[in-house]
């Protein structure tokens, strides 16, 4: 890709030049471990608190994080039990170290940035940039400046003002929303956009669920799980395809552990032999930490990337076969009779295909297949869960599809112990959707707006992440706001992204702490720091509660138990309720002095508009919250084009056929990060230590590649037609399918390509990315664009 000139002006002191920047660490390697959890993380949690200078702070908030009367945890959105909650700690390890994070006692304010410019902030790395502290006050960067200087929350809102009111169009404003913002925060900063006048929404959903929101919605009728937390508890078989629970939502491991004692099966679906889904030694039991780990799956099948396909088109075929062997007694005929459409469509599409040949595609043995299908068939209670492994492949809805075909054929959704479980990340990204953060509402949703507030509110579908890229480069967006999140290292493509955003007249990032969106920004930047979750939000001196829904559909209060880190930080939902009337001033009808006093009255107001928030202000006190209303968990169905029934879908197995220097890559997290968040460089559990620029490969592809372990090598992409370039990795071994390769992200977002997306959801694909792989080039860094360098850090170590 070539450099664009004016990013090579010597003028420009914001931007690193485009001198070889990368370094490599002294890489260490350990064999992958079996199981996860267990003495190491309680270890490593420690480690956190001590390393981020929280040991007194976050110390004392674990007690209080995910308990009846505490916080919710700023992580994963894993379910807290309904019943009773560990008071020795109900929390995982991750959730230690994001809660580490944010309770630091290290802070970072107008010294801090009056002595490090811009430019030398990006040249450090993203661990680096996460060990300064939290941001202590409201920060501005100038046109042309090169330093952040400090600036009033006044001045703040009337800078936001007076470039949304200059716009031509509300359309050419975005408002990004971070899964971790709560309902009340949600509630207003949709609000204030719609009553601006418009619904340009992109969110964290559109880069990690869409797929599920998309496919389920589609056909069962509704964009959410369907079962509950104690579903795991009591059932008989649990599927986990393409999702680690180890590393991405720890606390998962706990309810595997205490449904496999009651009898449950597990199969395990990866092309990764992931320790969280071997074995499990939880560390609050004393005889599990005595004891050998206790084993997880029964069953693990070692798919090739994209070859999930091809694994559930098997799955039904022989679930089939099992049927018309015993009638009656493996398929739930009346179920699928009563309740849903299409199945004899289905079963003569299924006839297609050849069982050799699909058990090619997959990566996995005939004598596999047919016991995993032995497996579903004698059971009747059956959960699948899925991840981003599924989510963020070109064909995932189509996937989605399948694997809801697999459950409708069983009966298995709207019954205790089973049911679709798609496995969200960030801690309220499923609430932020419920309340409308959502670039695409239903006109019932807007007609209700309307009708409760009294505005016009805008009809024109907005901009999901990648077509608001899109229209950054093609200047439709001038200024965009975002409510958290690190929106540049958790988008594609990263030379494109890094252009759009430089692009812009203005960006906004709500923050905790400083992250690479900052550094990498508008003609002018506002950072605007808010207390964290974990701390005291006091309202005309009375402690404030937030909600958030988790998933599985639970609305539960949140109440920080620490003092903010700076009396300079205001709360989310003052931040959306003071920049509408700062920028709406007298034309607005909303009262928004009511929301800045009052969250109870933010809640009122959900509850109007909402289904399901009836009498939110009292249930949401109660023990435990309440669940929302999900119609498929109760028996109930409506799919897009069969009102009242589920849909059974037809879909096609793809082509993944490569050329002899091509492989399929997709990214992944290392256990020391969460989302874009890089705790540390190790990943403890695939015994990888001490470096992340690392390029997992099978070792019969390494030594046909002529490489060898530890081998230093370059990645390639070439869709649209354009080289995109991930220079200098290490070539490492690992249990994973020919052809198929794994790496770490952001490092590799580089190679996705904006228009390499989820097929009806519009999601980034970065689990399907063609790529080459070549010894590494010293050259190769004349060749780099310098938003490429500028948007990874200019050294990695």
């Amino acid at each position: 890709m070539e450099n664009k000139d004016i990013f090579n002006k010597k003028e420009d002191s914001r931007l690193p030049s485009a001198e070889p920047p990368y370094k490599l660490l002294d890489l260490k390697l350990k064999p992958p471990k079996a199981w996860a959890a267990g003495v190491p993380a309680v270890i490593h949690s420690l480690d956190q608190l001590v390393l981020n200078a929280s040991v007194l702070r976050g110390g004392r908030a674990l007690f209080s994080m995910n308990q009846f009367d505490g916080f919710d945890c700023p992580s994963c959105a894993w379910p807290d039990p309904d019943d009773e909650r560990s008071r020795l700690g109900e929390y995982c390890e991750n959730g230690a170290k994001a809660l580490a994070e944010e309770a630091t006692s290290k802070k970072i304010g107008a010294d801090f940035f009056k002595e490090n410019s811009v430019y030398d902030l990006a040249k450090m790395t993203d661990f680096e940039i996460s060990q300064l502290g939290r941001i202590a006050e409201p920060m501005y960067l100038p046109k042309g400046g090169t330093h952040y200087q400090p600036i009033s929350w006044d001045n703040a809102f009337k800078k936001i003002s007076e470039k949304l009111n200059a716009l031509d169009s509300p359309d050419e404003a975005i408002f990004y929303t971070s899964g971790r913002t709560s309902n009340e925060a949600t509630w207003v900063y949709q609000l204030f956009a719609r009553e601006f006048g418009t619904n340009n929404f992109p969110d964290c959903s559109n880069m990690c669920h869409e797929t599920s929101g998309y496919a389920l919605s589609r056909s069962i009728g509704i964009g959410k799980g369907t079962v509950k937390l104690e579903d795991f508890y009591d059932t008989d078989l649990i599927i986990i395809i393409g999702q680690n629970p180890g590393t991405n939502s720890p606390r998962m491991l706990s309810a595997l552990t205490k449904g496999k004692k009651n009898g449950a099966k597990i199969m395990a679906v990866n092309p990764l032999p992931e320790a969280g889904l071997k074995g499990f030694k939880n560390p609050q039991d004393v005889r599990a930490l005595l004891n050998k780990p206790y084993e997880l799956s029964d069953l693990y099948l070692p798919v090739r990337i994209n070859g999930d396909m091809a694994l559930l088109k098997v799955l039904q075929i022989l679930v089939l076969e099992e049927e018309a062997k015993n009638p009656g007694k493996v398929l739930d005929q009346d179920f699928i009779a009563n309740k849903t459409a299409g199945f004899n469509e289905l079963v003569e599409e299924l006839k297609k295909y050849d069982l050799n040949f699909l058990s090619e595609e997959c990566g996995i043995p005939v004598e596999s297949l047919r016991e995993a299908a032995q497996m579903i068939a004698s059971k009747k209670r059956i959960i699948i869960c899925w991840g981003m492994g599924i989510t963020q492949q070109h064909n995932g809805v189509e996937m989605i599809y399948n694997i809801v075909n697999l459950l409708l054929m069983k009966g298995s959704i709207g019954i205790q112990g089973g049911g679709a479980c798609p496995v969200r990340g960030h801690s309220n990204v499923q609430g932020n959707r419920t309340l409308l953060i959502n670039h695409h509402p239903t006109k019932e949703q807007l007609d209700r707006l309307q009708e409760y507030y009294g505005f016009e509110v805008p009809r024109k579908g907005g901009y999901d992440v990648v077509n608001a890229l899109k229209a950054m480069h093609e200047g439709k967006v001038k200024f965009m706001f975002c409510m958290g999140g690190n929106f540049l290292s958790a988008a594609p493509d990263t030379s494109f992204t890094a252009e759009a955003m430089r692009s812009l007249e203005m960006s906004v990032i709500v923050s905790v702490k400083l992250n690479r969106n900052h550094l990498i920004h508008g003609k002018e930047a506002l950072i605007l720091p808010v207390i964290s979750r974990s701390e005291k939000d006091m309202i005309n001196g009375e402690l404030q509660h937030v909600s958030t829904e988790n998933s599985m559909g639970v609305v539960e209060w949140s109440r920080g138990v620490l003092d903010p880190i700076s009396k300079h930080l205001i709360n989310e939902t003052h931040v959306a309720c003071r920049m509408a009337k700062a920028v709406l001033g007298e034309r607005s009808v909303v009262d928004w002095d009511k929301f800045i006093n009052s969250y109870d009255a933010v809640r009122h107001d959900i509850e109007q508009c909402i289904p399901g928030f009836e009498n939110y202000n009292k249930r949401v006190v109660q023990k435990g919250g309440f669940y929302l209303p999900n119609g498929p968990r109760d028996g109930i169905f409506n799919s897009e084009f069969y009102p009242g029934k589920a849909a059974f879908n037809i879909t096609a197995v793809p082509d993944n056929s490569l050329a002899d220097d091509e492989y399929l890559m997709g990214t992944t997290r290392t256990h020391d990060q969460f989302n874009t968040v890089v705790y540390g460089l190790n990943d403890r559990y695939r015994g990888i230590f001490n470096e992340r620029r690392v390029v997992m490969m099978n070792e019969k592809d390494i030594e046909k590649a002529g490489l060898k372990e530890g081998d230093h090598v370059d990645l390639f992409n070439y869709d649209d037609g354009i080289e995109r370039i991930a220079p200098l990795f290490i070539v490492v071994k690992y249990p994973i399918p020919q052809k198929s390769t794994m790496t770490y992200f952001p490092e590799t977002n580089v190679l996705v390509s904006i228009n390499n997306v989820v097929n009806g959801a519009n999601m980034p694909a970065s689990k399907y990315v063609r790529i080459k792989i070549r010894k590494h080039d010293p050259d190769i860094f004349k060749k780099i664009d310098d938003h490429v360098i500028a948007a990874a850090g200019t050294s990695v170590e």
